[in-house]
């Protein structure tokens, strides 16, 4: 009994021990395989901004260095000529001094080699691969044969230098060897699998020893975890649902409690006219309070189509700007107008009256401690547009809240609906027009409007 009690363990600790190792060896050399490609891959992207970074180089030197000045002197480019091939010789080689570059060929637009570091190239037309027409259009490419790099790249003049510096002169070949760079990683392959081979040796006679013992207690192991996680989701399952509920009764805890204590008092004092009447303007007020949250709902969702009419856009303005003046008085912001132009156009005043008070409360609310809100209007008779900007010296917009700043529903304020900006936007767009936004933190928010006229 006692035997065949303990043959079963020892076989699991066998079948474990000899599975961990392959398992273990067969992802080291999959592991070194992957590790191998993305550092071949990564050579191969480091060659090519090098090669990027030598054929701008070569660009530049060989136009300034030599184009320009062979012009100057001998009128024409001949490389067949001694001292112009030994001008570009000695320009090229001081170029790639220094650099891990094997060869570099210069061809014309027909595929000939006018230069080349290996003079027996010279003067010869070579095929040239499809990389070649993709660089005679201006574009770098590149090209691997076998562990050979080739780049390559369009000779162009340099800008503010012609009339036309998108004209190729020529192209580069930049040839490099890259094979000391993937017999690295291949002995670097090598040595992982070796050591991979010597850590599994280890590692299986480590296994075979601790198993017997983890073998007993995996699965007490096992059976606490299961519990453990059901406990976890439970109380998932129980945190959401509290979440839930404490946003719920937040949300109505205030206006409710506002309202049945108002209540309350009201039946306990209704003799007392003069308390009623104060109780019952609380009352009217939080009503008044949401109706005017449901209006800006029903306003978004059926937004009212504009009545045109004939009215002159200063005139909006300065209704806004006199009703909102003891709102700047005792915010101490100071109201600069700079009216270049006074256009009439076809607009609804009233939903423009809507959306301009909305702009400026906003403006507002942005300077707590003071500053200056400007307002601009001018005229674009070429696109029949008027202008209109509020600029103020506010705290400014965070760049992820500017991106998000239409979205319905979406505020930052501990009161409001979120709709404001998403209404204002709709009454603009409802004219044809365009509203934009820009922002910096603490130096102010610019809100541009364009309506036609």
């Amino acid at each position: 009994m006692y035997h065949s009690e303990g043959v079963r363990p020892f076989k699991l600790v066998k079948y474990f021990a000899y599975t961990s190792f392959s398992l273990i060896l067969i992802s080291s050399l999959a592991l070194s395989f992957v590790i191998s490609k993305g550092a071949r891959k990564l050579i191969l992207k480091k060659s090519e901004d090098y090669a990027f970074l030598v054929a701008e180089n070569l660009n530049h030197q060989v136009f300034l260095h030599f184009t320009l000045p062979t012009v100057a002197i001998f009128g024409r480019i001949k490389l067949r000529e001694r001292a112009q091939f030994e001008r570009m010789d000695r320009v090229v080689r001081n170029t790639i001094h220094g650099f891990n570059i094997k060869q570099v060929n210069i061809y014309d637009i027909k595929g000939k080699i006018a230069y080349s570091t290996d003079k027996k190239l010279i003067g010869k037309k070579m095929p040239v691969p499809p990389e070649f027409e993709q660089a005679k259009k201006g574009k770098l490419s590149y090209r691997l044969e076998g562990n050979v790099l080739k780049t390559y790249a369009p000779f162009m003049a340099e800008r503010g230098l012609v009339k036309d510096p998108s004209m190729v002169l020529g192209i580069f070949e930049i040839i490099q060897d890259l094979k000391k760079d993937y017999q690295s990683i291949t002995d670097f392959q090598r040595t992982v699998v070796l050591s991979s081979v010597l850590i599994m040796g280890f590692l299986f006679i480590g296994l075979t020893l601790i198993v017997r013992r983890a073998e007993r207690i995996i699965e007490e192991r096992t059976e606490e975890k299961r519990k453990l996680e059901e406990q976890l989701r439970q109380a998932e399952h129980l945190a959401n649902i509290g979440q839930m509920v404490a946003a719920i009764s937040h949300e109505l805890r205030n206006p409710l409690g506002v309202v049945s204590s108002t209540a309350e008092l009201l039946k306990s004092r209704e003799k007392e006219n003069p308390t009623n009447a104060q109780l019952s303007q609380i009352i009217l007020e939080e009503a008044k309070r949401a109706n005017q949250v449901l209006s800006e709902f029903l306003e978004f969702a059926r937004p009212r189509l504009p009545k045109l009419s004939s009215c002159e856009i200063t005139a909006i303005l300065d209704k806004v700007l006199t009703f909102l003046g003891p709102e700047f008085k005792s915010q101490q912001i100071e109201i600069v107008k700079d009216y270049k132009d006074k256009p009439i156009i076809n607009a609804d005043a009233e939903l423009l009256y809507r959306a301009f008070s909305n702009i400026v409360l906003n403006a507002i609310q942005a300077m707590p401690k003071g500053g200056r809100l400007k307002v601009e209007v001018n005229t674009n008779p070429k696109e029949e547009k008027v202008i209109i900007t509020f600029s103020d010296t506010g705290i400014g917009i965070p760049e992820d809240v500017l991106e998000k700043i239409f979205t319905p529903f979406f505020s930052t304020k501990e009161k409001g609906t979120g709709l404001g900006l998403a209404i204002v936007k709709k009454i603009i767009e409802n004219h044809h027009g365009r509203i934009k936004i820009e922002s910096e933190i603490n130096k102010g928010t610019k809100v541009i409007i364009w309506l036609p006229y």
